[in-house]
């Protein structure tokens, strides 16, 4: 197989022999998953709500079906069409943001999601990912005119994006996104006092919601007193792992999926955890581990600035989105609705999450050809109107 793909010059064949593999292997590991925790989180979840047993199996399939193809498809195309797809999907997806301040589902008091058939579109979930690229290609103008201001409108995208989550609100993804932007500034060489007056804001922004948002403050509460407010859900998670183990209880023979609310969605950790033990659990920190660590091993042998600014953001928002789901489940930080990629029930989230690795598989696939930084803003309109 090795060396036929060596001397397979298809499409195909250049691709395989070119992606990273590793991460990509790594990722329907993490899509396998997913099936196998919805095939035990779900069922109790759909019959608790009177819903059909197999409701979200069958969703989800679909949803990990189209994931899979989206990370494929993704990952075959060009730098330059990633970043096209960024711009204009950007475009959309900030439009559609703005639109569920008007015609959004409201869901325990926020406006995030919009509705579909079938689903339920949460648009900032896809602008995560075509922000962290479109920022990516910004920053690097600098260094091919100083006439363009690539680092104003940088700014300026991130404050109306800021400005958008705030109203819906959606501090968790508020959060990730200004995560995903100051480590795209340190990878771009912004000096380092203004990446930590950066961070300060950040902190003074989260002081600032404790005191603004209601919810957010239940939660910091909850999380630093823990004999106040209701803690069901997360004690009832820690008893999971405590009754899990080192290998589990078995598949099938967890009792959390049929206490929690979320054990298909936020919890779903939780539920490895029950039925699959301390082993299966680190194994899934592993293979998230991987793919984080993998990628920015890559990016140290990259010299194209954008990839390299725009990858470290992609791989930054997913390994955050990691971290706060687990991290969350052991109560390790404040409780957040945040999704655990490929694993936890969701469409808009497994799609958007296999936007971002198929965007990191294209970007850091050994192609040929002129690095986008040393295009100018005019250059690359040129050679988009001509493809």
């Amino acid at each position: 197989m090795a060396g036929s793909s060596r001397t397979d010059d298809s499409p195909f064949g250049r691709w395989w022999r070119n992606v990273d593999r590793t991460t990509l292997i790594c990722t329907f590991i993490l899509i396998g998953f997913g099936y196998i925790l919805m095939l035990a989180a779900s069922p109790a979840v759909a019959v608790r709500i009177g819903a059909s047993r197999n409701m979200f199996i069958f969703k989800q399939v679909m949803f990990l079906g189209i994931a899979g193809v989206i990370v494929v498809g993704i990952s075959m195309l060009s730098r330059k069409a990633v970043l096209r797809l960024s711009i204009i999907g950007g475009m959309l997806m900030l439009g559609a943001t703005a639109l569920t301040l008007v015609h959004g589902i409201e869901i325990k008091g926020a406006r995030r999601w919009i509705a579909l058939p079938m689903m339920s579109l949460q648009p900032s979930e896809f602008l995560k990912p075509c922000f962290a690229v479109v920022t990516g290609w910004l920053l690097t103008q600098r260094r091919v005119s100083r006439y363009f201001p690539g680092m104003l409108i940088a700014f300026a995208l991130y404050g109306l994006i800021m400005l958008l989550l705030k109203s819906q609100p959606d501090i968790g993804m508020l959060t990730v996104i200004t995560a995903v932007f100051l480590v795209q500034l340190f990878v771009d060489g912004l000096n380092l006092i203004l990446v930590a007056f950066g961070f300060g804001c950040m902190i003074a922004a989260g002081i600032a919601a404790f005191f603004i948002f209601p919810h957010v403050r239940s939660r910091v509460e909850r999380f630093m007193h823990p004999g106040v407010g209701d803690h069901y859900q997360i004690d009832t998670a820690l008893r999971a792992f405590g009754n899990g183990g080192l290998l589990g209880r078995g598949p099938g023979e967890g009792r959390v999926k049929d206490l929690l609310p979320d054990a298909h969605a936020d919890f779903v950790f939780a539920v490895a955890g029950e039925e699959y033990g301390l082993v299966v659990c680190m194994l899934i920190i592993c293979v998230f581990g991987v793919i984080v660590v993998r990628t920015l091993l890559r990016l140290i042998r990259e010299d194209d600035p954008f990839v390299v600014i725009a990858t470290s953001g992609l791989v930054t928002g997913f390994g955050l989105q990691a971290f706060v789901n687990m991290a969350s489940s052991l109560h390790l930080i404040p409780t957040k609705g945040m999704t655990l990629p490929f694993i936890s029930y969701g469409g808009s989230s497994a799609m958007s999450v296999a936007l971002a690795i198929g965007m990191v598989l294209a970007l850091t696939r050994q192609q040929q050809g002129r690095s986008l930084a040393g295009n100018s803003f005019v250059t690359t309109l040129r050679q988009w109107r001509s493809a």
